[in-house]
């Protein structure tokens, strides 16, 4: 009998994470009929968001409260299927049954403008509509210019119990770089979805910043996979360290297609801190061979490594050897200080103190 209540437990779980996912998928097609319809002027795409009873509430000039129904909204917008300026993502989603509240930002480079974006969505017969929206706008530096951030799924090292994951300080300190500069980030893993963390300091005032920002962390529970990942869109991969990188990620084909598409397409740059190197080590470029072959690399010393702690006996490979077995000349700086190495488009980090310069670096090269 327990053991058929338990079957019956995971098959209720199992239903109701699959609504929610599935609920997910189509709010967000909804709320990128909007985004896509008022970025490439497509009003019958822009339609398809709204229930037709909806409204958008507004300001503008002398009206505090301007009340657009959404039929009105979406006349302005001709069919001319022309880039209208207007830069659109998701930012957070959160449902409740069948009702949802979303948060977009869109930015309007040409005039250094940033809205928000607020969306209130019910579901009718298994489709999302949204029923209201409201937005405000701020200036801003962002130009749409966009990191991808490079993370593991891995919560144990190997097949252990030894908890494992993703150095939040590495993430968070290049993060907010990129920030402050104007850029947009996102975060992709090889399986998509929430990613373990490690390594918090709550005293640091960065981190803490961001472990309470809500819109940061939905970025990390709703990772994107490298199938809804578009390189044309992205300047740069930023790969973060802590132990979770050495599994998954440099065997993952489907996520080194995307990095090298950057890479070689659309002439992007790699980047890597820490551990994080594991993640370049069999990355290869359409001749075949191995990226690091012939670049100076960095990234966390194999003599730097604690071999007697426990975690150690379940590395699947040394970090530092590969990346010398395939060509690439390794580099090291001082124990406990920051170092980082540029060599053409590829910028790699000794450590955690690392993480900032090497996303200014990261910068340096792009606005060059």
């Amino acid at each position: 009998m327990k053991r058929f209540l338990g079957l019956i437990a995971f098959l209720c779980i199992t239903q109701f994470t699959f609504s929610q996912s599935s609920d997910k998928d189509k709010i967000t097609a909804t709320l990128n009929n909007y985004i896509q319809g008022t970025s490439y002027s497509n009003p019958s795409q822009i339609s398809k968001a709204f229930h037709e009873t909806a409204n958008l509430y507004l300001s503008k000039k002398d009206q505090d409260l301007w009340i657009v129904p959404s039929k009105e909204y979406t006349s302005w917008f001709k069919n001319t299927g022309k880039f209208t300026g207007r830069l659109g993502s998701i930012i957070a989603i959160d449902i409740e049954n069948d009702i949802a509240t979303a948060k977009a930002e869109i930015l309007i480079p040409k005039s250094d403008l940033r809205f928000i974006d607020l969306f209130l969505l019910k579901r009718f017969d298994q489709e999302w509509k949204i029923i209201s929206k409201t937005a405000t706008r701020t200036p801003s530096n962002k130009k749409g210019n966009r990191i991808l951030f490079i993370v593991s799924n891995s919560r144990f090292y190997g097949a252990s119990t030894i908890k494992n994951g993703n150095s939040f300080s590495e993430i968070v300190e290049a993060y907010d770089v990129y920030q402050n500069h104007g850029y947009t980030i996102d975060f992709m893993s090889p399986q998509g979805g929430a990613v373990p963390l490690v390594y918090m300091n709550m005293s640091d005032p960065i981190q803490e910043r961001y472990l309470y920002d809500a819109d940061f962390m939905y970025r990390l529970k709703y990772t994107k996979s490298p199938q809804e990942i578009d390189a044309k869109q992205y300047k740069a991969v930023y790969y973060v360290g802590g132990g979770g990188v050495l599994y998954e990620v440099p065997d993952h084909v489907p996520l080194q297609n995307v990095v090298m598409d950057i890479y070689e397409n659309q002439n992007g740059i790699i980047s890597s801190v820490c551990h994080g190197y594991a993640g370049i080590t069999n990355l290869k470029t359409k001749d075949g061979q191995y990226l690091v072959k012939g670049k100076r690399v960095n990234g966390y010393p194999h003599a730097f490594e604690n071999q007697k702690r426990p975690y150690y006996a379940h590395f699947p490979f040394n970090i530092q050897q590969t990346i010398i077995d395939h060509g690439g000349i390794y580099e090291r700086g001082e124990k406990n200080k920051p170092f980082v190495i540029v060599d053409q488009n590829l910028v790699t980090g000794q450590n955690y103190l690392s993480a900032s310069l090497v996303a200014k670096k990261v910068i340096e090269l792009i606005e060059k």
